[in-house]
């Protein structure tokens, strides 16, 4: 079972399986004119308005929102087809601070588990961590300030151990960069000139990996 996922822009990727199910990450609504289709599922984060939105098109079918309301945190375990769609919430510690803000929004298609971070403010703890569980591919944010510091976000990947690590939300090249520096001495280093990969269980890469982006 195979799994395309293609860099939109920010914090957004686009997730297509096997069997034709469309995931968005981060949706704000902002990349609509990137699409041929209207995906099947969003997944949004709370922390400002370019990983959200309060009107998410009628016709996509399951909009998932990271945010828990009324103290208590958003619960998701979706199955669709062969795929699972599950979140492990986190809190948003900036812009006044707000428990169960975030989600880590995982997706398990064909023995393949895919982790979107989100806008991550603070290292997971050992009951987030285990909640989460083996990631081969994750998507983490590399700005170095509006979520996790850089070093702090090299702990956590390197206690993920995915695979695949695949930036995101980046503000200029110097976080990336050092970003970049950070896990060089663990991971091989690939540009991605396509802007988009095919991977399954069977066909993770020997080493593990930081795929760049284009347009990042």
């Amino acid at each position: 079972r195979e799994v395309g996922i293609r860099f939109i822009g920010h914090s957004t990727y686009l997730i297509e399986t096997d069997e034709d199910l469309q995931i968005m990450t981060d949706w704000s609504g902002a990349y609509s004119y990137t699409l041929d289709e209207i995906p099947d599922v969003i997944t949004m984060n709370h922390a400002h308005e370019t990983h959200w939105t309060s009107n998410p098109d009628p016709l996509i079918k399951h909009a998932l929102k990271g945010w828990g309301t009324g103290g208590k945190p958003a619960e998701h375990y979706l199955e669709l087809g062969a795929s699972l769609i599950r979140n492990v919430p986190t809190d948003i510690r900036s812009y006044g601070g707000e428990p169960f803000g975030n989600s880590i929004f995982i997706f398990e298609h064909g023995g393949l588990c895919i982790g979107h971070l989100g806008h991550l403010h603070h290292e997971p703890t050992e009951e987030q961590y285990a909640a989460i569980g083996r990631l081969d591919v994750v998507m983490a944010a590399v700005d170095g300030g509006m979520t996790l510091d850089i070093v702090s976000m090299l702990r956590v990947l390197k206690r993920l151990r995915a695979r695949v690590v695949l930036p995101m939300h980046a503000f200029g090249s110097y976080t990336l960069a050092q970003f970049l520096e950070g896990m060089k001495e663990d991971y091989e280093i690939v540009y991605d000139t396509d802007n988009e990969i095919v991977i399954s269980a069977a066909k993770l890469p020997d080493a593990p990996t930081v795929i760049v982006p284009k347009g990042l």
